[in-house]
């Protein structure tokens, strides 16, 4: 369904708009990209037609100074660097594709660089922080504690992605509640593992998910069906779990931005900070990139120094002023 709503909305008047799609039918049929991601390049490379169109410029013979004008313009906008540079990684795939099947002989993006991002360091919940949000469906006693706990330990203890999460289903997992198989970004696959506080989660949840799916009259209570499901015993979706995780965030009193990907942020960063090889870190978490798991070194290190400057008589700028007055 999702695909054939791209193709409804690339499929508009116009040759250029034609160019994409059959692009985009390219990467789904060669490359195998999933619908999410054949979505996220449609909707890039048709803002930047429409811009194309919009200022009397064929894509097929734009040149260098033309991409980056939509760039400059995309920035002026204060879109995120982020989704700047996603939306000029769109356009370099494009381009090279056309190079590579002769429909223009060079490449207009090569000389031109990602804009600047800012080096965030991911919202991370230190161990205790995170024991005391894996509490909370317990004690708040509000939407469905079980799922809740089972959800929240399941990201946690295995590192998931939020679309991971989602798109887990009973015949995905493995043992007696032990892990799972994933299918991650990319088609990638690994085996993901459980902590035995989340192998005791699940187990609490999944009579209460195989009754909901009976008394809903489904019939994907047994070894079928999505692992997680909404109170009515339909799949949960990704926006979904962005609810259930903020209302939770709202309940901790940690005072930090809490979201589903910040379970994933602290199952890394406790990893690291007990002395886990970071490249074992890389394929629990299915990073196709060394320096993508790399980051969670910083994160270590940013928390060894709010420690010191918690702990140490000269670590904060208290102790610091008090060394400057006594000389």
């Amino acid at each position: 369904m999702r695909e054939k709503s791209i193709n409804r909305e690339l499929q508009q008047p116009g040759e250029d708009r034609g160019v994409v799609q059959e692009y985009i039918s390219y990467l789904q049929a060669v490359r195998g990209i999933s619908d999410r991601t054949a979505e996220a390049y449609g909707n890039d490379l048709t803002r930047y037609v429409n811009y194309c169109g919009n200022h009397g410029i064929e894509p097929e013979k734009a040149d260098p100074y033309e991409v980056q004008s939509f760039i400059a313009d995309l920035s002026a906008e204060r879109i995120a660097p982020a989704s700047v540079n996603r939306s000029l990684s769109s356009i370099r795939g494009f381009y090279r594709w056309m190079v590579r099947f002769g429909r223009r002989d060079d490449d207009p993006c090569g000389s031109l660089r990602n804009v600047k991002t800012p080096k965030n360091l991911p919202t991370v919940l230190w161990e205790q922080e995170m024991a005391s949000f894996a509490e909370l469906p317990d004690a708040a006693g509000i939407l469905w504690p079980a799922r809740d706990k089972a959800l929240i330990m399941a990201m946690y203890s295995a590192g998931l992605r939020i679309s991971e999460l989602v798109s887990l289903s009973m015949g995905n997992m493995v043992g007696a509640l032990e892990g799972a198989r994933i299918i991650g970004k990319g088609g990638k696959e690994r085996y993901v593992f459980f902590s035995e506080e989340g192998r005791a989660a699940l187990a609490d949840y999944l009579p209460e998910r195989a009754e909901r799916i009976r008394n809903a009259g489904l019939k994907s209570a047994g070894t079928a069906g999505p692992l997680f499901i909404n109170k009515k015993g339909r799949p949960i979706s990704v926006p979904g779990v962005r609810w259930i995780i903020a209302r939770y965030a709202e309940r901790s009193g940690l005072g930090k931005n809490i979201h589903p990907h910040s379970l994933r942020h602290s199952f890394a960063t406790h990893l690291v900070n007990a002395g886990c090889d970071v490249r074992i870190v890389q394929e629990m978490l299915g990073h196709a990139s060394l320096s993508t798991t790399q980051r969670y070194t910083h994160v270590n290190i940013e928390g060894m120094k709010k420690v010191y400057a918690k702990a140490h008589p000269h670590g904060g700028q208290k102790g610091t002023q008090g060394m400057k007055n006594e000389n």
